[in-house]
């Protein structure tokens, strides 16, 4: 299975720490050695890097954890295929346009009978399951609302309802962005933190890193961090029920559902 990474934060924020951790587990610490991407939101724009080598031996990831990118919301992959060659055209996250906005998903689990869905306006470029899923839930937004609705309230309704009928198929925990919204879905494994002042020290469960969050923040910063497992020994992390969508804006929850998969 693969794992996730995402980040929503109040002021743009750099994720080096979180980001580390994760791509310890690509090929050292963790099985997930098909390949690893993330994507940092800049406003309307989307910086996104992609390799489909390991992550723990990839000089990429190693620059990438270096270079403090600030951003807002952040997604990330790292791979342990299943379904579809490791190639880059497989590798997450995956990217579209909509209502003028750069879309981008990861997806962790197997829902290989999604393939049996008919797909309108956005097609797959690579093999993979979790390619063929992100353009239904495209090709649904695109089909309700030809262009965004007045509220988020409407279509992450609707989104919510759609990966609640993904999750059918097989297991489904997803991240999904417009640049605006973090959208997060779980069936079997997922987890999450907001951290806030008062900031305290916190330490990698994967390599010897920790950081004293209080030296790094202000009073007013708010970042949620949302992972496969718990990235860190220190903190009390909150696990997602089977069924549990969430989305998070600059940091807050703005939109929960629970239902029944």
């Amino acid at each position: 299975m693969c794992e996730l990474l995402g980040m929503s934060a109040n002021t743009p924020t750099d994720i080096c720490f979180s980001f580390t951790g994760l791509m310890e587990r690509g090929g050292r610490t963790g099985p997930h050695s098909d390949g690893w991407g993330i994507v940092f939101y800049e406003g309307r724009g989307a910086r996104a890097f992609h390799d489909p080598k390991s992550s723990a031996q990839s000089p990429l990831a190693k620059w990438v954890k270096a270079y403090p990118i600030k951003s807002e919301i952040v997604l990330s992959h790292i791979r342990q295929a299943n379904v579809g060659a490791i190639s880059l055209e497989n590798t997450h996250p995956f990217q579209r346009e909509l209502w003028g906005r750069s879309w981008s998903f990861v997806h962790n689990g197997q829902i290989p009978r999604v393939k049996e869905i008919s797909l309108n306006f956005y097609l797959p470029i690579g093999e993979t399951d979790s390619e063929h899923a992100f353009c239904w839930i495209l090709d649904q937004l695109r089909e309700n609302y030809a262009s965004i609705p007045d509220t988020n309230q409407k279509w992450l309704a609707l989104v919510a309802d759609i990966c609640a009928e993904l999750a059918k198929l097989g297991v489904f925990n997803m991240l999904l962005s417009d640049g605006e919204v973090l959208l997060s879905f779980c069936s079997s494994k997922l987890y999450w933190i907001t951290r806030q002042a008062p900031f305290d020290q916190v330490t990698l469960k994967d390599t010897e890193l920790t950081v004293n969050f209080a030296k790094e923040t202000t009073d007013q910063d708010k970042v949620t961090i949302i992972a496969t497992e718990p990235l860190t020994e220190d903190e009390c992390w909150q696990h997602y029920e089977s069924g549990e969508f969430r989305a998070f804006l600059r940091g807050d929850s703005i939109f929960e559902s629970v239902v029944a998969v």
